[in-house]
């Protein structure tokens, strides 16, 4: 798949997640096998004012190309200011946030609730496109309410203003993340353009990829909340797809090793304080399930150094070790080891 002179190594990208896709979650993700990630959503005001939170969204060091930023806003003008700003600061393409569902994003005319405007959408979309010389790309959903589905008028002037890859999201923004993505709208909007069209939503297992990506024709997936704690999900995705058998889920052995060097990346690129912090959630996401885990977290949560923090994780695979455990194919589980 191509993003306009960009060709991605493959056609599974790492979404966009405040908080979340960090440049060592980027990373991460990409040395599991994932073509491209977007980084996570950026405002554009804070952009501007140089924001401590946004510079370190903004750092894109040694990280491997395309590099893609994602602004988000509600005037054209500052969100093209920022989309400048990135561009000079490394963006090889940007990305327009119109999708996340957040009421604190929304309430600012942001996100998804810009769907509720869609000639503020246009000059957005025509500001941003004209203000940079690299691609592009839009991510977006359904509409903002259910019955109010707009999104094949948005992607139709979305290619219009020259957006060179539009990424959906198969609900709207009243659904938030509850009930299931709704695949024959994101193939309507496919049939309805020639740019590249990334499918979104409950991307979570190989068989559940391909099925989106037969069943809508997508150039690419876009998977989430699924890569949360499970970063090698793309490597099992790419496997499927590419040979259509199952990866055996990685040993216990991995699952310790990948969570350790991603703190030791955390640490450094945060500092003592809020590495130790921000480290918090993914160690709960890479051990929900696990055997002993509530207790291990509630551990993990009083520790307030990164020494200490990293300590009781390796005790806490050490024990997990001893039993000589593989992870249930498909969800963070142990074969066997019920609580």
């Amino acid at each position: 798949m191509k993003i306009g002179n960009y060709t991605l190594k493959n056609n599974l990208i790492v979404a966009p997640m405040a908080g979340v896709t960090d440049r060592p979650f980027r990373t991460l993700c990409k040395h599991f096998g994932a073509g491209h990630a977007v980084s996570e959503m950026m405002a554009a005001d804070k952009i501007l004012n140089t924001r401590k939170k946004s510079l370190y969204r903004a750092n894109f060091e040694g990280e491997l190309a395309p590099i893609s930023a994602q602004i988000a806003g509600s005037d054209p003008l500052k969100l093209a200011e920022a989309a400048r700003y990135q561009v000079d600061n490394g963006a090889q393409i940007v990305d327009i946030n119109m999708g996340c569902p957040v009421k604190k994003v929304c309430n600012k005319l942001a996100g998804s609730a810009l769907l509720q405007d869609e000639n503020l959408v246009a000059r957005i979309l025509d500001t941003v496109v004209a203000a940079v010389d690299v691609p592009v790309t839009l991510k977006t959903r359904l509409g903002f309410a259910n019955g109010q589905e707009n999104i094949l008028r948005v992607a139709q002037r979305a290619e219009q203003a020259g957006i060179a890859a539009l990424a959906l999201h198969g609900r709207t923004r009243e659904d938030m993340y509850n009930g299931a993505a709704r695949y024959e709208l994101i193939r309507a909007v496919k049939n309805s353009l020639s740019i590249p069209v990334i499918a979104n939503g409950d991307i979570d297992s190989p068989e559940k990829a391909k099925f989106v990506l037969d069943y809508t024709g997508a150039d690419a997936l876009m998977i989430g909340r699924a890569a949360q704690g499970r970063p090698w999900i793309f490597r099992e995705i790419a496997h499927y797809l590419a040979t259509g058998q199952r990866l055996a889920a990685p040993e216990v052995v991995e699952v310790r090793d990948v969570l350790l060097g991603h703190l030791q990346d955390l640490y450094q690129f945060y500092g003592e304080y809020s590495g130790c912090r921000i480290a918090r959630k993914h160690i709960a996401w890479y051990t929900n399930g696990l055997y002993g885990s509530n207790a291990f977290r509630q551990a993990m949560y009083a520790e307030e150094s990164t020494s200490g923090q990293a300590q009781v994780v390796t005790q806490y695979f050490e024990g997990l070790l001893q039993r000589d455990v593989r992870l249930v194919e498909g969800v963070e589980d142990v074969v066997g080891l019920a609580i």
